[in-house]
């Protein structure tokens, strides 16, 4: 028996308005998440995250699962895989290979855009366009003509505008390569990244207002993503701090791994207390500043010789 979109969508939503880390009071979010299908932007073929014990990751059909595929898309922890190794891989069955794209989970989008938090008539510049489905979250929130979203692969690209399209939103989406931002409709006042840096690009600095939000994740050296938030200084500087601990596939240029000390990260990091830190950003380097006081040396030595 067919099962109802709406149904599941509603029971997500419901889900997510649960969770620490859903909707919280982003009433707009909730409704946007009701609004906006889900279901219309997900490739009909799609991979489960997590691989099989023979390593490969099942695929999941519309045409053959329907139900399956549609539970799936309703899960609010489970993003779905939409490319494997940049596209060299078709989605014709179970394999394996490096996940280069997804439909992020429903409670990653969620988090992501309640810390954004764009306001309507606010311009938006979006790194990541993937299927289109967080860009069309953002246009709901902000209004026609007023999101600029920018993916690096051409077929995705041309996917997204499609589903865009189709539900008639006016959403400007570049194929292009995202760490370049795009200045002719800027300054912005949001700009946010889907895709992981090691590095906050300048262009993205340079093209967001004083006072705007730049939110990105961030690589750090604890073995996942850092969701950072930044508010715009001038003269392409920023400055923030870390809201929420994440994982996202990378930027396809800064993929290759690079020391942390050059990416500006101190030696005091630590995961145990990486919302104290704070972030800095701008022409001269990017600086990870750990603003915690440091423990007592007594109180050092007594923990380095506890049992």
């Amino acid at each position: 028996m067919p099962i109802n979109a709406d149904t599941l969508r509603r029971r997500c939503a419901e889900e997510m308005g649960a969770a620490a880390r859903g909707f919280g009071d982003a009433s707009w979010l909730r409704d946007a998440f009701l609004t906006v299908p889900r279901e219309h932007f997900a490739p009909t073929r799609v991979w489960w995250p997590s691989p099989r014990e023979d390593g490969l990751y099942s695929l999941i059909d519309r045409d053959e699962r329907p139900n399956a595929w549609l539970k799936a898309l309703y899960s609010p922890g489970v993003a779905l895989i939409t490319q494997m190794d940049d596209g060299l891989i078709s989605p014709d069955g179970p394999a394996k290979g490096a996940l280069t794209s997804s439909i992020s989970s429903s409670g990653v989008i969620i988090e992501l855009l309640r810390h954004l938090a764009p306001e309507p008539g606010e311009r938006v510049l979006e790194f990541g366009t993937g299927t289109g489905y967080t860009t069309a979250l953002l246009a709901a929130r902000t209004g026609p003509g007023t999101v600029v979203s920018i993916e690096i692969d051409p077929a995705i690209a041309d996917g997204a505008r499609q589903a865009l399209d189709g539900l008639g939103l006016d959403v400007h989406v570049i194929t292009g390569d995202g760490e370049l931002g795009h200045p002719a409709a800027g300054p912005y006042d949001r700009v946010v990244a889907t895709a992981s840096v090691r590095q906050i690009p300048q262009p993205w600095l340079d093209q967001l207002r004083p006072g705007g939000v730049l939110l990105a994740p961030l690589d750090s050296p604890f073995g996942c993503d850092l969701l950072v938030r930044l508010t715009g200084a001038g003269n392409g500087t920023a400055h923030g701090h870390f809201v929420a601990a994440a994982d996202f596939m990378r930027f396809r240029g800064q993929r290759e791994p690079r020391p942390y000390a050059e990416l500006g990260w101190p030696e005091s990091a630590s995961v145990e207390r990486w919302q104290e830190l704070r972030v800095e950003a701008g022409p001269h380097r990017q600086q990870i500043i750990d603003s915690a006081p440091p423990r007592p040396l007594a109180q050092s030595r007594a923990e380095s010789s506890t049992p």
